[in-house]
């Protein structure tokens, strides 16, 4: 089976989105700057084109939390399809974490988003079971992550470490008792500093 990966933007003090995450700011107050490197900022180099690169690498199969799925808190209440409009980047299927069932949804370009009720680990070996060669990405957000890491299944970590202080919002390092991992690349320009990790064990 081919790498389980992670690509996050994170602040210097740890977050990866601000408080009060909302409809209408989907990564908290704050959280957006965290992602200037690859939103079109005139300071972005080539640096950050080439993490962008791996932000954007294709994969076989991916999994998220349903906070980053979309703003919809309990049961599942009207026709969300998530953020990305008709054509999510994807483009494999997704299977999203939640306590409530919902039937799948497909969207144009070959992405797929199945709800998963059992869990990160029923979530992650279906993943593993679709993704082929083509490997799995861990997408988000910040508790998915969190449970990825706790659970061993991360062979490739990539952080975006922005020059900014959230002071509060999410995290994905807390109750992660060993990282287990060296850095392979290092890439950096005035918006973020872009670090490559591999699993060591």
């Amino acid at each position: 089976m081919s790498d389980t990966t992670c690509h996050m933007s994170i602040s210097l003090d740890g977050f990866v989105a601000g408080p009060d995450q909302s409809g209408d700011q989907p990564l908290g107050r704050g959280g957006q700057r965290l992602h200037l490197w690859h939103m079109g900022d005139e300071r972005a180099t080539e640096a950050d084109g080439i993490a962008a690169g791996w932000l954007m690498r294709p994969r076989g199969a991916y999994v998220m939390g349903r906070n980053m799925f979309g703003p919809v808190r309990g049961e599942w209440d009207g026709d969300w399809r998530g953020w990305w409009g008709p054509e999510p980047p994807y483009h494999a299927p997704v299977f999203v974490l939640t306590h409530h069932p919902h039937e799948s949804i497909e969207m144009e370009g070959g992405t797929t988003f199945h709800f998963v009720t059992g869990g990160f680990g029923a979530a992650y070996a279906r993943a593993c079971e679709v993704a082929g060669e083509g490997g799995v990405d861990i997408a988000g957000g910040a508790s998915t992550v969190r449970q990825a890491l706790i659970a061993g299944v991360v062979d490739e970590l990539t952080l975006d470490i922005a020059p900014v202080l959230l002071g509060s919002g999410e995290r994905i390092f807390d109750g992660v008792e060993s990282f287990g991992m060296e850095p392979v690349e290092v890439l950096h320009s005035p918006l973020a500093t872009h670090i490559r990790y591999r699993r060591t064990d």
